[in-house]
């Protein structure tokens, strides 16, 4: 039985720290800009805008290189609690769409929305989506890339950079692949595509006509990996980095709501339908602790409330609605969302008498 097509989504945010510093300090903007280690020092830079790699300066370059190639640059110390809270924004929208999610790094993430409903359930409206998210909530933006494939969508991703999107659908996955350099593989580096180049491997295509045992005896695990790559070979599933502890979804709405008729019809016929699918589509049906009900007002105060109930019942969710509903205080809505809290897996289930 072949195996049903996936849909992933990489998300790389445009030059990240250095856009943070830009928006909280608009004096910066169109100028070169990196933040890194001092100048004095044998510093790095962490990351540079794009006007800074105009000039050559790269993440990683020794920082006293980068003031050779660019006097006029701007330096500033990172602020990596900010970036830590930033990035916690940016995953929360993830979490709007999916709850499979495998951070890379503060800026950079996977997203597997297979099984998604937002958008129609498309995977290309869902990248735009989460990309105006981010560009109208945070003032940054990210670009992102569309495949079928892990490495692919990676590759996706740096194609329209800045701000932009590439999708690879599965009839044209293997036409890309094709012309794909190797050295835009990920994890393909300097002397590894030397030793490529030297046996004639430019490119996927030039893989692909290869004998597979050559590959092997000749680059090894290398060689195996790149063999899968140039025939879209790669089974890596999208692993969320820690165990989950909670399942949510929320709605933020383009027209503020009133009533609570209004919120228990959001609930009803959208929230609570996407819950329980996200809850059934967990590896293993994990015990639920509590369940609970979020509301952001117009104003933008939050307020959330939650009851111990270990089943997963629309009703359940009438009575919690009532009771938040009497903290409106004539406030209209413009979020709704709903939430399970889990039981971590080493206490769930029953205890085992062997070794």
């Amino acid at each position: 039985m072949s195996r049903p097509i996936r849909k992933i989504i990489h998300i790389d945010m445009d030059c990240f720290f250095a856009a943070v510093e830009m928006r909280d300090f608009p004096q910066y903007t169109g100028m070169p800009l990196a933040v890194g280690g001092s100048q004095k020092q044998r510093g790095v830079i962490s990351t540079c805008n794009y006007e800074a790699r105009r000039f050559g300066v790269r993440s990683a370059m020794p920082t006293a290189q980068a003031f050779k190639l660019c006097p006029n640059l701007t330096l500033v110390p990172g602020r990596m609690q900010v970036y830590r809270d930033v990035s916690r924004q940016i995953h929360a929208i993830f979490q709007r769409y999916t709850g499979l999610i495998e951070p890379l790094s503060l800026d950079e993430a996977y997203l597997d929305v297979s099984s998604a409903t937002q958008c129609q359930g498309s995977a290309t409206l869902i990248a735009e989506s989460i990309r105006a998210d981010i560009s109208r909530e945070l003032n940054l933006t990210a670009s992102a890339g569309v495949a079928p494939v892990k490495f692919l969508a990676k590759v996706a991703s740096d194609i329209n950079k800045p701000d932009g999107l590439y999708v690879i659908t599965p009839d044209r996955m293997q036409q890309v692949i094709n012309d794909l350099p190797l050295e835009k593989i990920p994890g393909v580096g300097r002397v590894s595509l030397n030793r490529l180049n030297r046996a004639g491997l430019y490119c996927c295509a030039d893989v692909r006509a290869m004998d597979y045992r050559q590959l092997l005896l000749d680059f090894g695990r290398l060689g195996a990996s790149l063999w899968k790559k140039s025939h879209g070979i790669d089974e890596r599933e999208v692993m969320p980095e820690r165990e989950r502890k909670s399942v949510g979804v929320e709605r933020t709405l383009s027209v503020n709501i009133k009533t609570y008729r209004e919120c228990w019809d959001l609930i009803e016929s959208q929230l609570y339908p996407e819950l329980k699918k996200r809850y059934q589509a967990l590896d293993g049906q994990r015990e639920i602790i509590k369940q609970g009900i979020k509301i952001k007002f117009a104003d933008f105060q939050q307020t959330t409330i939650e009851h111990i109930h270990q089943e997963l019942s629309l009703k359940d969710f009438e009575g919690l609605l009532q009771r938040i509903i009497e903290r409106q205080q004539g406030r209209e809505i413009r979020l709704v969302g709903l939430h399970l809290m889990l039981r971590p897996e080493d206490e769930s289930g029953q205890l085992s008498l062997s070794i």
